[in-house]
C-alpha cells in the first residue's frame, strides 16, 4: 500500500560536544522522552496528523520519531615531567533524547490498541539508536584515557590525537544507525509493518 506522507522515520543528531576538565569517574546516560501532539479517530488519521505535525530534520521533510543527544566532558590533561601530556581521564556526561508522538484526546478502542503496538515498536526502534549512542561514548572513554604524547607541554598533540578519533568513532556511529534503519524501514522491516499494522482496519 502506497503511504500517503513520505516521513523519514528516524533521525540523530548531535547537539553538542564540550570539552571541561576533571577527573573520571562511573557514568550512567540520562534518557528523557519528548513528544508532539497529534491526533485522529483513525489508525490512518493518526499517520496522517503524524505526516503533518511530525519534528522537521531537513528542508520540508518531517520524522515520525527521532533520536538527539548531547555529550559535554570533563577531561584531565596532566603535563609530565619529561615535558610530554597525558590525557589522565574522561568523564563524559550524555543526555539522549527520544521524540515521540502522542495523540491528543480518546479514541476508539480498537484505535487504541492498534496505536500501543505501533507506540511501543516505535519506541523499541529508537532505544536501539539510543544504545549505539551510549555504546559510541563507552569507546570515546575508553579510546581517551591513557593518550599520550611527547614534547607537549601545551597539550596540543594529545587534543588533535584526540579529534581524529572522536571523528572516526562519530562517523561509525552515525553509520550503524543508517545501516539499522536501512533494515528497519525497507520492504518488510519492523517499522513498515508497524505502520501497516496502524493504518490498515481489522
Amino acid at each position: 500500500m502506497r503511504l500517503v506522507y513520505r516521513l523519514v522515520v528516524c533521525a540523530t543528531a548531535l547537539l553538542g560536544i564540550t570539552t571541561l576538565s576533571a577527573p573520571a569517574f562511573a557514568w550512567e546516560a540520562v534518557e528523557q522522552v519528548k513528544t508532539y501532539s497529534i491526533s485522529g479517530q483513525s489508525g490512518r488519521e493518526l499517520y496522517q496528523s503524524i505526516g503533518a505535525n511530525g519534528p522537521v530534520i531537513a528542508g520540508d521533510r518531517r520524522t515520525i520519531a527521532h533520536t538527539t543527544f548531547k555529550l559535554t566532558w570533563r577531561r584531565d590533561y596532566q603535563n609530565r615531567a619529561d615535558g610530554g601530556c597525558v590525557l589522565a581521564s574522561a568523564r563524559p556526561k550524555l543526555i539522549i533524547t527520544y521524540t515521540l508522538p502522542k495523540p491528543r484526546g480518546k479514541m476508539p478502542s480498537d484505535v487504541a490498541s492498534r496505536w500501543k503496538d505501533f507506540y511501543d515498536g516505535l519506541a523499541a526502534h529508537e532505544k536501539v539508536h539510543g544504545q549505539y549512542i551510549i555504546e559510541m561514548v563507552r569507546e570515546i572513554e575508553s579510546a581517551s584515557i591513557g593518550l599520550s604524547a611527547s614534547n607537549d607541554g601545551d597539550c596540543n598533540k594529545v587534543r588533535a590525537q584526540l579529534q581524529a578519533r572522536l571523528k572516526q568513532l562519530s562517523d561509525w556511529q552515525r553509520q550503524r544507525g543508517r545501516d539499522f534503519d536501512r533494515v528497519e524501514m525497507g520492504e518488510g522491516g519492523a517499522v513498515q509493518r508497524l505502520v501497516l499494522g496502524l493504518i490498515n482496519d481489522r
